[in-house]
């Protein structure tokens, strides 16, 4: 079943994910942190919040999830590894573990490297990837907790994912990066190409995402390191890019 997924821009610079099965009308929630806008994305879309699916535990990522589930009764879902720190799970899931939102069925990837417990939902029919801050377009999360090895190891999985997957993800930060990956990329076409698309979406105040896999390969960095020891001077030099 192919999910409808719509990008709800809240608090600075986050997005939460509203994913609907048109079919069934169930509708879900991914890393919700802000209230009164995602309770107007909920109605809406028909007023009906059936679950609310979590990557990891930020409060950036998760601040609403006990108010939402008290306003719709919606089933909150996470990391098993980080139940101690998310809010109270109904379903507490690892690697491989199945999801389902009416008809859509999903699959839970680990993906540690911005924290320890950081998890995605991989939706293949849609295709969809919700990746919370482990990729971002033309970018990736820093390194709070895990290793350069592990995030490394983590963008390897996301990037075996078919090329017509949708990048979901935490934050609208492409810009920026966009400007980072140029610096270290400045003779790959296609980046550029794709650096003038999100000025001109930028100024038009549309989201640079979601975006396809297929795109990112060609033009993010970090995802066309060759190992990990790449990687992790990219990372570093991200870091200090100003």
């Amino acid at each position: 079943m192919v999910l409808a997924i719509h990008p709800v821009p809240i608090l600075a610079d986050n997005y939460a994910w509203l994913l609907r099965d048109e079919e069934s009308g169930a509708t879900a929630l991914v890393d919700p942190a802000e209230e009164a806008p995602l309770v107007a994305a909920v109605e809406q879309a028909g007023g009906r919040l059936d679950q609310i699916f979590l990557t990891h535990h930020h409060a950036d990522h998760v601040a609403a999830t006990d108010a939402l589930r008290k306003r719709y009764g919606a089933i909150v879902t996470g990391a098993a590894a980080d139940a101690y720190r998310l809010p109270m799970l109904d379903q507490a899931v690892n690697d491989g573990d199945g999801v389902t939102l009416g008809g859509a069925i999903g699959t839970v990837m680990e993906t540690p490297g911005h924290t320890r417990g950081h998890i995605a939902y991989y939706f293949p029919l849609t295709p969809a990837l919700f990746c919370g801050d482990t990729l971002f377009s033309l970018g990736c999360g820093r390194l709070f907790e895990g290793s350069a090895e592990e995030m490394f190891q983590s963008l390897r999985r996301i990037a075996a994912l078919p090329d017509a997957t949708l990048v979901c993800c935490g934050h609208e930060y492409t810009q920026s990066n966009a400007r980072f990956a140029l610096a270290v990329d400045p003779d790959n076409g296609a980046l550029r190409e794709r650096a003038a698309e999100i000025e001109r979406m930028r100024a038009e105040g549309r989201p640079t995402v979601p975006v396809r896999l297929g795109l990112e390969k060609r033009t993010n960095p970090f995802l066309r390191a060759p190992d990990a020891a790449a990687f992790a001077r990219l990372r570093r030099e991200k870091d200090g890019f100003r």
